[in-house]
């Protein structure tokens, strides 16, 4: 993606990469500090604190990631114009992005530990044209949940996309970016083929406070999966929403895993 007066606010990875390296040294200490633990229990009270985080997966959430992975595109697979990729680093918008207030949650990330309920599974891959610098790039993340929890997180997804109309701001580890406006987008043509979907236009100022920029969300359920895709461009262009024949191919390739 691009870089000069964008940069600083549409760049998720360089944002990412920022973020990766803070917990990164985050880590490190942490391996420090268990090292200096004179009864050795370092690493299990800091498995007890940080909860999740440590928890080695279950089989049942292997199972879901196996079940997403099987779903979603492969690393290098073509999608129309587009390419298909993993993040060599994890995706983007992650637990180090949230939102004042906090009902606007779903608008940033839908990230386990800064998302209620948590998914039991994830998988994220990263659609664009890798010559461009400056083109579209699209966030597609697959989410497994349990016990209802997707039907909720598609109901506070609507909510702030209602309350949260007038603006909000996100929240990153080095920086925060000022949301205009939240607006309804066109749902995806196979919408009708899923439970339910929600499709938003953000109107976002960038980081010198001086252009507005433009992303678009659309999350799809089916079932206990939510399909969530982002698509930015790193310039004032409105893109007009989320390339439709990414979205249907990755439908498409869902809905064919899925049986």
């Amino acid at each position: 993606m691009g870089t000069g007066m964008y940069g600083a606010r549409n760049l998720r990875g360089r944002r990412h990469r920022v973020a990766v390296a803070a917990i990164a040294v985050a880590m490190a200490l942490g391996v420090s500090a268990c090292g200096s633990d004179d009864d050795g229990k370092g690493g299990s009270a800091g498995a007890e604190k940080n909860g999740r985080a440590s928890a080695e997966p279950s089989g049942t959430q292997a199972r879901d990631e196996a079940r997403l992975k099987a779903a979603s595109f492969t690393d290098g697979e073509s999608v129309g114009t587009y390419t298909a990729s993993e993040y060599a680093l994890g995706g983007p918008l992650g637990d180090a992005y949230t939102a004042e207030p906090a009902g606007c949650q779903p608008l940033v990330s839908l990230a386990a530990e800064v998302s209620d309920p948590d998914p039991t599974a994830q998988v994220q891959r990263k659609a664009d044209v890798p010559d461009e610098m400056l083109g579209v790039t699209v966030d597609v993340t697959l989410r497994g949940y349990g016990n209802g929890g997707a039907q909720t997180v598609m109901k506070a997804l609507g909510k702030a996309g209602t309350d949260c109309a007038g603006g909000f701001t996100e929240q990153r580890t080095v920086a925060r970016a000022k949301y205009l406006k939240v607006e309804p987008a066109k749902a995806p043509a196979f919408a009708s083929e899923a439970d339910e979907s929600k499709a938003y236009r953000f109107t976002i100022l960038d980081v010198k406070g001086k252009e507005k920029l433009y992303e678009y969300l659309t999350v799809v359920r089916s079932g206990s999966t939510t399909l969530a895709f982002r698509a930015e461009i790193s310039s004032t262009k409105d893109i007009g929403g989320v390339p439709p024949q990414i979205m249907a191919a990755q439908w498409s390739k869902f809905r064919a895993a899925k049986g």
